[in-house]
Formats: structure tokens, C-alpha cells, sequence
């Protein structure tokens, strides 16, 4: 089975290969804002962040963050083995609208309770998230949406052939 090359990380970057597995959850102070149809639907410097080995992070938002009126429940759910049962939204912002497109935690873990009803978003179906005034990059393959910016290295898990790593 192939394994990845870790790329070593310069001044004043992180390896996903340094990421712990189960995954940890940390509180962020940095700015996170995303953008949908010319609209930020969130801003926040009171975040959570998941690392989990070979994953760029996944930044979650507090409701109070975020613009709620432009979130609408749907039927979707997925199950994740360290957080518990998700649920989702569509957002919807004017005459535009993606189905899907940020997950929450209703009843999350007791190791992620921090994350309850916390919402995060896949960037690559919003028009731009940023994290500090850098728009981040999708993670490969957008099963996990991680937030890549030029200070986290990869390689990343969920690109063609990584299922395996």
C-alpha cells in the first residue's frame, strides 16, 4: 500500500502528519469568516478547531458567529466514529442556494461537547472562507472539509488514492 512523503513543515508551519489520531479539539482565536453570494455569513475570532492526522483542520463556528437566518435544515446526516452524529444545512443567501453545505454536532461527544451546534463549512461550496484574510484552499476530495492556508502541509488525506492512508 502506498504511504504518503510527509512534507516537512518551515518557520511557522504544521504538519498534518503531526496531528493526532483520534483527532483533538482547540479553541482558535484567529479571524474566520465565510462568504456566500457577495454575503459574510460568518465572522468569528471564537472558533474550535479539529486536528486530526492527515487532515488540514476544520474550523467550527459558534452559532452566535454566524448569520443563522441564511441556514436551513436539511434530511442529511453522517456519523463520525469521534464526534457522533452530525446534521446539516443548506445555505441559502438571495436567488443562490447549496444543499449541504455546513454540518453540525446536536449531541456531539463528551471529548467534543465544546462543538455542540457549532457549524462548520465545506469551502469549497461557499464563495470564500478565510481564516486571518487568507482564503483558504478545499481539502482534496471534500468528504472532510478541511481549510488549508499556506501555513498548514500536507499531504492531505481525500484526494484520489488516499482512502487507504
Amino acid at each position: 500500500m502506498f504511504r504518503p512523503q510527509r512534507i516537512e513543515p518551515g518557520p511557522g508551519q504544521e504538519s498534518v502528519w503531526d496531528y493526532p489520531r483520534p483527532p483533538k479539539l482547540e479553541p482558535s482565536d484567529k479571524r474566520i469568516q465565510v462568504v456566500f453570494n457577495g454575503v459574510t455569513i460568518a465572522d468569528s475570532k471564537n472558533t474550535q478547531r479539529v486536528l486530526e492526522t492527515s487532515h488540514p483542520p476544520v474550523y467550527y463556528i459558534p452559532p452566535e458567529d454566524i448569520k443563522m437566518e441564511y441556514l436551513k435544515p436539511t434530511q442529511m446526516s453522517s456519523f463520525c466514529e469521534w464526534k457522533g452524529a452530525a446534521s446539516y444545512y443548506t445555505v441559502v443567501v438571495g436567488d443562490k442556494q447549496v444543499a449541504n453545505a455546513g454540518w453540525y454536532y446536536p449531541q456531539p461527544t463528551p471529548s467534543f461537547a465544546a462543538i455542540v451546534n457549532y457549524v462548520a463549512f465545506y469551502p469549497s461550496k461557499m464563495d470564500a472562507c478565510y481564516v486571518n484574510e487568507e482564503q483558504v484552499k478545499s481539502q482534496p476530495g471534500d468528504f472532510y472539509g478541511g481549510w488549508i492556508t499556506d501555513n498548514i502541509v500536507g499531504p492531505f488525506k481525500g484526494g484520489a488514492g488516499s482512502w487507504g492512508w
